[in-house]
């Protein structure tokens, strides 16, 4: 008798190529949710998951621990965003954008 494999389902991630794709994915978000916002991880051995909120010309970035307590809060301008983490992984291709579902 054959079984078929058992699936885990993975997590939706989507994957964040740039700025620009920061920006949509945010405001995509939050028109889909009615909520400011969106969740982001970085695929790295640390898992870090942060929340994005587009304030143009600003960004808020807050880094959330695994309950979703916010224990970093930064409002960046688009010239010290380069030097942030969440820039830096988007420059490694390892940041992704959660899916709106599991935000709803």
């Amino acid at each position: 008798m054959q079984t078929s494999p058992h699936r885990v389902s993975a997590p939706s991630w989507q994957p964040v190529r740039g700025i620009e794709d920061l920006e949509f994915l945010v405001k995509e978000s939050e028109v889909l949710t009615g909520r400011s916002g969106r969740r982001f991880v970085v695929a790295s051995a640390d898992r870090l998951h942060y929340l994005v909120h587009w304030r143009s010309p600003a960004l808020v970035i807050e880094r959330i621990d695994a309950h979703g307590v916010v224990r970093d809060r930064q409002l960046l301008l688009p010239w010290e965003f380069e030097e942030h983490p969440v820039a830096q992984a988007i420059a490694s291709r390892q940041l992704f954008a959660t899916s709106v579902l599991s935000e709803a």
